[in-house]
């Protein structure tokens, strides 16, 4: 009888496991509404439809070739460097045609397919309004294929970053700041938008077209962000030997839900207070993109710190996202529209970095800073180079057969509608539409752009003065 009952309790327990993957699991598919309105309210109105679509794809091709090759790729990947058991064929075999009675094998892909196409999808805020669709889309498939999986292989597929003892709970680097970084070299290598820089280095700023949707997407993300960082805790329950159903990995969801919130409200704050400082004024923009920066900043180490870990790390995460978005922009010349570096990149970074001195194991002298240090800079090096050195050969290759980036024609014209053939506002008119009255004569077109008094388009970018008591750029 107890036998029986035990094997009845074994089937709920691994019911509800299931059913928590799979609800988490959508709630961070829905992360893709959040990072759609995210991108295209911080792109021109011209160029909506490209940002919208691009998010489309990511999904729809990355998840495919997710699928068919990524998901074994990462686990021959962790087997071989990791010293484990693993079989190429098996690799697939498993995947596309499991035993029967494995039934969490496709909810397990799924959940690791949402991770993936997370990490893909950040690329394109970095690229937006200039680059190809065919380049996005090819760079996504060998994302999806090789460049994301090998990463998971090294770390979570049991390679030997795992074997090191880096620590990733929920992908702050192996997601966020794989993306960050795949995005900035991507952006680096297409090159800025046309007259985005001056020729003296100065930098001319072209605003997005809507803050409303990129508030609303930054707030879809921070819901979803709970699926991310407490839906890795996969298994609510577990059965005891004694027959008995307890708390399994859930045990830790409190201290997981409590940092992540902690972490991402000291994230806006911390944006907030850096862009006072900087200009006198609070940029709205800054206290959104902080928001997120604070929640990547502890996603790697939810489970692990103690609570005020969390709002340093995300005061820290939020206070370099101005300064580090500035260096990109004004010292480097890169044109990362999204500020996808400085949200998920050196935010994913620092707080993997930042965990030896907020670790509960380093507080309760379990281990030493050093134990804890030393894999997590391994990692943090091992990761950044390997998404550096293979998004700069897909990028480098893409730039050298000319399929990148748009013409300069189509870049002015907007890629809603030289790439899709679309106006997402008809609404503004068109290019020849009388617009605002400029004080050269010429006109403000009402989706943004310029037209010069003798009617030909003057440039994607708006004209900026400085206010000499502020030393804040004031677009005209």
């Amino acid at each position: 009888m107890s036998t029986v009952l035990q094997s009845d309790l074994s089937a709920v327990v691994e019911g509800v496991n299931m059913m928590w993957v799979l609800t988490v699991t959508f709630l961070i598919f829905f992360m893709h509404a959040g990072f759609a309105m995210l991108e295209a309210g911080q792109v021109r109105s011209k160029n909506v439809a490209n940002q919208l679509t691009k998010n489309l794809l990511t999904w729809s091709v990355g998840v495919i070739v997710y699928f068919l090759v990524g998901a074994a790729i990462s686990t021959i990947v962790g087997g071989a460097t990791g010293g484990g058991s693993y079989s190429v064929v098996g690799a697939f075999t498993d995947l596309y045609a499991p035993e029967a009675g494995s039934a969490g094998v496709w909810v397990d892909w799924l959940f690791g397919a949402v991770f993936a196409m997370t990490a893909a999808t950040i690329v394109s805020g970095a690229v937006a309004g200039r680059a190809k669709l065919r380049a996005y889309v090819g760079y996504t498939i060998l994302l999806a294929a090789v460049i994301y999986p090998v990463v998971v292989g090294f770390t979570w597929g049991g390679g030997f970053l795992d074997a090191l003892g880096f620590y990733d709970f929920a992908g702050g680097v192996i997601v966020h700041a794989m993306g960050g970084i795949a995005g900035l070299t991507a952006a680096w290598i297409i090159g800025p938008r046309v007259n985005r820089f001056n020729d003296d280095g100065s930098v001319n700023v072209i605003p997005g077209h809507s803050m409303t949707f990129a508030v609303l997407g930054t707030l879809i993300l921070a819901f979803g962000w709970y699926g991310f960082n407490v839906g890795t805790s996969a298994s609510p329950l577990a059965l005891a030997e004694s027959g008995e159903v307890v708390l399994g990995s859930f045990e830790t969801v409190g201290r997981v839900a409590l940092v992540t919130t902690l972490g991402m409200a000291a994230g806006a704050i911390g944006a907030a207070g850096v862009a006072t400082y900087k200009t006198g004024k609070v940029d709205t923009l800054y206290v959104a993109n902080g928001l997120l920066a604070g929640l990547v900043g502890v996603t790697s180490v939810t489970d692990v710190i103690v609570w005020p870990g969390a709002i340093a790390i995300g005061l820290l995460a939020g206070a370099q996202l101005p300064i580090v978005f500035e260096f990109v922009e004004k010292r480097l010349q890169i044109d990362d529209v999204c500020a996808v570096f400085p949200v998920h990149g050196s935010a994913g970074l620092l707080g993997a970095l930042a965990y030896p001195f907020v670790a509960t194991a380093f507080w309760s002298g379990n281990a030493s800073f050093l134990s804890l240090a030393i894999p997590q800079i391994t990692g943090v090096v091992v990761i950044s180079l390997w998404t550096f050195a293979a998004t700069a050969l897909v990028f480098g290759a893409l730039r050298a057969a000319g399929q990148a980036r748009v013409s300069r024609d189509h870049e002015l014209e907007g890629l809603d509608s030289s790439e899709h053939g679309v106006d997402t506002y008809p609404e503004f008119g068109g290019p020849d539409d009388a617009g605002v009255v400029r004080s050269d004569g010429g006109t403000v077109r009402p989706d943004g752009g310029t037209i010069c008094p003798d009617g030909d388009v003057a440039t994607d970018s708006i004209a900026v003065e400085t206010d000499s008591e502020t030393d804040t750029e004031i677009k005209i």
